[in-house]
């Protein structure tokens, strides 16, 4: 629409800003309070449609606000580089689903070894291409880390994640807010 120059009176934003923007305004109530005691590392995946083609850091830097949000600033460890520069996971594209995982891995390879730097124990995705394609790569390399979804962690903040919703935590998120 903006290249074509049509009119329109709506706004496309993604979850992401959404979240951020109901967490600044009080609407969405999380709390990192859970995180405390345990203090369990999160990292982000920026992935590319949103952090490098979108042309602007604002989703991701609203993304990052997020996660320091629900699992205290503390207990974030941003990747090295991040945002738009950051490196993608090779899963996206149809890639995961295209049935060479020999050359997908091994492009996710720079992925594995960017998270692994970070020493988290969680990755965040908010995308499902980064999810299977990160968690694919941290089994086949051996990675020490778990990958979960962004509502998930939101959900958990929030004191209602349900028992059946955790199926990618690890044992020492598994019961916690039960």
């Amino acid at each position: 629409m903006r290249k074509y120059k049509i009119p329109h009176k709506f706004e496309l934003i993604t979850i992401i800003e959404l979240y951020a923007r109901w967490i600044k305004q009080g609407k969405l109530k999380v709390n990192s309070d859970w995180n405390k005691d345990i203090g369990a590392k999160f990292t982000v995946q920026d992935p590319c449609n949103i952090a490098r083609k979108s042309g602007s850091n604002k989703i991701v830097d609203d993304l990052r606000f997020v996660v320091k949000a629900v699992v205290g600033e503390e207990n974030f460890i941003d990747t090295v580089p991040s945002r738009m520069n950051n490196f993608c996971c090779g899963g996206g594209g149809g890639a995961l689903q295209a049935g060479f995982p020999d050359q997908r891995r091994a492009y996710g390879k720079i992925k594995f070894n960017q998270i692994m730097a970070t020493g988290a124990d969680y990755v965040i995705a908010p995308c499902h291409n980064c999810h299977g394609q990160i968690e694919d790569i941290g089994h086949h390399y051996g990675g020490r880390y778990h990958v979960v979804h962004l509502w998930t962690i939101i959900c958990l903040a929030l004191g209602v994640l349900a028992d059946t919703e955790r199926a990618y935590l690890g044992p020492d998120l598994a019961d916690v807010g039960l």
